[in-house]
């Protein structure tokens, strides 16, 4: 038994009649008879009184009438919704992002989204980098804004760098660093640091060891926080001093003061990552409105990953 078996008998039980019935599914009279016939079959039971003038529904027919209906209803409707949520899926966008590093680069990507497509709509998560590569491959997230310090752990995804940004020191107005117009690594090697959690950014971990390793062997973090709010929090506190992009002084105001480094360091750069072979058309327009570029719809090679 199968949907077509209900669909055809509903239809006769409805009209009452096999040339009508016939004629409102769009099929010819022989088949009809046939799949009814089977389905009496099936069931073992006479759904149907037939005569050379009449066609009536017999008790069980009448019953079964009523199920078959429910159950036809019902699957229109899981269709439809099935269809209404793949519909909403390639108008919606899921995108992890990094608030500090983005700050500057996402409300610009969002305007440049909404005038290419204007009836899709963007779902923003404030996620770690953990989190959004987690999101990528597990498939809750169509795209990630991230600080590519350890791009090729993204491999199997589209990374494309957006931006750089200059790497700064943060600190607490009142510090004595405030009176420098850049700070030397060797003496920020001495200083106490926060930073971003070693669990959801690893990666900063091995950059700060990295950067400080010709003045330390281990450097003097004293706090790790989940997000970038919270560690300008920290820093403001007073509890450290902390490594980061320049755009996180739009999240920080006057609380706190940023300075350049001596010797300047590389700047962070600003990526996205996507699976650009499964790409809905509101995926790569977002891709492209954060690049500040035109989609390419037809684009679905990996460029090679860029590991600083």
């Amino acid at each position: 038994m199968d949907l077509r078996h209900l669909r055809y008998f509903v239809a006769v039980a409805e009209e009452l009649n096999f040339t009508r019935a016939a004629a409102r599914l769009h099929v010819s009279l022989p088949p009809l008879s046939r799949q009814v016939r089977d389905l009496e079959r099936e069931l073992g039971i006479d759904l149907l009184v037939r005569s050379t003038r009449s066609v009536r529904l017999t008790e069980a027919g009448k019953l079964f009438q009523l199920e078959a209906t429910a159950i036809l209803r019902r699957t229109d409707e899981a269709v439809e919704s099935m269809r209404a949520l793949t519909r909403t899926e390639h108008r919606r966008v899921r995108v992890g992002y990094a608030a500090s590093p983005t700050i500057e680069i996402l409300p610009r990507a969002l305007q440049r989204f909404h005038r290419m497509k204007p009836q899709a709509f963007v779902q923003l998560h404030d996620m770690s980098t953990q989190a959004m590569l987690r999101g990528l491959r597990e498939r809750t997230l169509d795209v990630a804004m991230f600080v590519s310090l350890a791009p090729q752990e993204f491999a199997g995804f589209t990374v494309e760098e957006i931006a750089t940004y200059p790497i700064r020191v943060a600190m607490h107005p009142k510090h004595r660093f405030t009176r420098m117009q850049s700070v030397r690594l060797r003496d920020l090697a001495g200083e106490a640091l926060v930073t971003f959690s070693r669990e959801d950014y690893p990666e900063v971990h091995r950059g700060l060891a990295k950067i400080l390793a010709p003045y330390t062997r281990s450097p003097n973090v004293v706090a790790e926080y989940e997000t970038a709010v919270s560690l300008i929090a920290g820093v403001e506190a007073g509890h450290g001093l902390a490594l980061l992009s320049e755009t996180a002084g739009r999240l920080a105001g006057e609380r706190l003061v940023f300075r350049a480094l001596d010797p300047e360091l590389p700047p962070l750069p600003i990526s996205v990552a996507y699976r650009a072979e499964k790409a809905s058309s509101s995926t790569l327009c977002f891709v492209a409105a954060a690049k500040g570029t035109e989609p390419k719809a037809s684009r679905r090679r990996r460029p090679p990953l860029a590991v600083p």
